[in-house]
């Protein structure tokens, strides 16, 4: 089983410009729980799969504004690389380090 848990520095391109955070990715099976943490304060991970090196989940976010995103990443070695899915912003393409 790959090894997809740990803290990675990650930036997130959105549409308020690149917002920098710490994804933590804490996995149980086929599930992960976690956390991002960045200028907007923390987002719990919600619905966390783990399938191999594919990560899938929801983000609850209530600032600036309440929504769901909906977000996928592959892990690669000690890099990651995903999307989020803003809404009616779009996408936001963000990818992070693995924290030795």
């Amino acid at each position: 089983m790959p090894n997809v848990d740990g803290a990675y520095d990650c930036v997130a391109k959105t549409p308020l410009g690149d917002q920098k955070g710490v994804f933590t990715v804490i996995s149980n099976g086929g599930s992960f729980n976690g956390t991002f943490a960045g200028m907007m304060g923390s987002l719990d991970v919600t619905e966390g799969q783990v399938d191999g090196d594919k990560l899938t989940w929801k983000m609850n976010m209530t600032m600036p504004m309440p929504m769901t995103m909906d977000c996928e990443a592959v892990v690669d070695g000690d890099a990651i690389n995903g999307t989020m899915q803003l809404g009616a912003f779009g996408a936001a393409g963000f990818s992070g380090t693995r924290r030795a």
